[in-house]
């Protein structure tokens, strides 16, 4: 299944919430060399309850906006 996300990252807390049409993260990791990228991994895997190796980034690697897809 895929899941438009939107990530916040430096933050001051870490959680994944739903709005109308997109899952909203927030991550405490920084923006640089995929530290946020791999919190929002790490979180999502927990918020579905599925093994970290299960969520990957489709797209938007770079971008706030990304879509995911939990296996």
């Amino acid at each position: 299944m895929k899941y438009r996300i939107r990530v916040t990252a430096n933050s001051s807390s870490e959680e994944v919430y739903q709005d109308e049409d997109m899952i909203l993260v927030r991550v405490k990791s920084p923006s640089r060399e995929g530290k946020a990228n791999d919190a929002v991994i790490k979180l999502l895997a927990k918020y579905f309850h599925v093994p970290q190796n299960s969520v990957r980034i489709v797209s938007g690697h770079k971008g706030r906006n990304k879509v995911v897809e939990i296996l």
